[in-house]
C-alpha cells in the first residue's frame, strides 16, 4: 500500500519506523512546524522528522490541514500522491472531511488508550493520576468526532504500581508499532472486524495544565503518588521549588502532620492517610538524581514542612 503517514513526538516515532520498515510505501510524512529550543532558540526538528529524514521520505510541516494556505497546499500534495491509507499517531492537528474521505481505506489512528475509555489529548497521563490498573493501545478508523471512530486492533498491559508517566510512554509507544502492524495485516487479509464504540463507557482526558502538578498533602498517599507518576510533582523545600519524578507509597511508616518529613534518612512524607516515599528528585539549581544519591548532599529533619 502506498502509506502517508502524520504524527510528532517520540510516542510516533515507533509507528513511522513499522511503516518504513515494512513492504508498504511511505510516500510522505506531515508532521508540526520544527520549534525553536534552548538558550539560542535553535529552530530544533520535531522526532518524526528527524526519523523520517533517516529513511529519506518527504517531509511537510502545514501550520494548519483545516484553515488558510497551508490547507489548500496540502490537499493538493494529498490529491497527487493519492494515498491508499493514512495512518495518524499524535499529529496534534484534527483532519478535515476531506482528508478523512481521500484514501481508499481512509486514515487509522493509533491511540494510547483502551477506548472508548480516555479518549483526547493525554491518556497516558491520565490513567496514571486515576490509579488505573490497566491500559493499552487501539488502533481505529478515524471519523469526524474526537477519537470515537470503530476500533480496529486493541491490546492491553498491566501497570505497574510505581510506574511512571515516562515509563509507561515508553512502553505504549513501542506497542503502538505493533498494533499498527497487526492492523496493517488485517487490512491487506480483509480480516478486520471494526467494532463501534460504546459511548455510554467513554471518558475523555484533556490537556495537562502545569498547575496539576503541584503537590497536595492533604490529599490522600495514593493521590500524591498518582500525581507524581502522571504528571511529575513539585512542592517546595527550604525556599526552593522541588520536583519529584518517582515515589512509592509506604505501609510501614507511621504518617504524622500532613507535608511533613517523617523519615529523613529515606525522604518519607506524610499524606492524610499514609506516607508517600519519594524516590527521584530535583533540588532548584541543582540535576536530577536518585533520592539516596541526593540525600548525601542534603540533610532532611524529621518534622521538616514542605510545600
Amino acid at each position: 500500500m502506498k502509506i502517508v503517514f502524520m504524527g510528532t513526538p517520540d510516542f510516533a516515532v515507533p509507528c513511522l519506523r513499522t511503516l518504513a520498515e515494512s513492504c508498504h510505501e511511505v510516500a510522505a510524512v506531515f508532521t508540526q512546524p520544527d520549534k525553536p529550543k534552548g538558550r539560542g532558540y535553535k529552530m530544533i526538528p520535531t522526532p518524526v522528522k528527524a526519523a523520517a529524514q533517516e529513511y529519506g521520505i518527504p517531509v511537510y510541516q502545514p501550520l494548519s490541514l483545516r484553515k488558510g494556505d497551508d490547507a489548500a497546499e496540502s490537499m493538493d500534495i494529498l490529491k497527487n500522491i493519492a494515498p491508499d491509507l493514512i495512518v495518524v499517531t499524535a499529529y496534534g492537528q484534527i483532519l478535515p472531511k476531506e482528508i478523512l474521505e481521500l484514501p481508499q481505506h481512509g486514515c487509522i489512528n493509533i491511540h494510547a488508550s483502551l477506548l472508548p475509555k480516555y479518549r483526547g489529548a493525554a491518556p497516558i497521563n491520565w490513567v496514571l493520576l486515576n490509579g488505573e490498573k490497566e491500559t493499552g493501545v487501539t488502533s481505529m478508523q478515524m471519523s469526524e468526532g474526537l477519537d470515537t471512530g470503530d476500533m480496529l486492533i486493541k491490546r492491553s498491559t498491566e501497570i505497574g504500581d510505581n510506574e511512571t508517566y515516562a515509563e509507561l510512554y515508553s512502553r505504549l509507544a513501542d506497542m503502538g508499532g505493533e498494533v499498527l502492524a497487526e492492523t496493517l495485516a488485517a487490512i491487506e487479509n480483509g480480516t478486520l472486524e471494526p467494532e463501534v464504540q460504546d459511548d455510554s463507557q467513554s471518558c475523555y482526558s484533556p490537556m495537562i495544565r502545569k498547575e496539576m502538578s503541584a503537590l497536595d498533602f492533604t490529599k490522600t498517599a495514593a493521590e500524591v503518588h498518582n500525581t507524581i507518576r502522571g504528571v511529575t510533582g513539585f512542592t517546595m523545600l527550604g525556599g526552593k521549588r522541588l520536583k519529584v519524578f518517582a515515589s512509592e507509597i509506604s505501609d510501614n511508616i507511621a504518617h504524622g502532620e500532613t507535608g511533613t518529613v517523617i523519615d529523613p534518612d529515606i525522604f518519607a512524607v506524610s499524606c492524610s492517610d499514609g506516607t508517600v516515599v519519594f524516590k527521584e528528585v530535583q533540588l532548584e539549581g541543582s540535576k536530577r538524581m536518585k533520592t539516596a544519591d541526593f540525600l548525601r548532599g542534603k540533610k532532611l529533619e524529621k518534622g521538616e514542612k514542605l510545600g
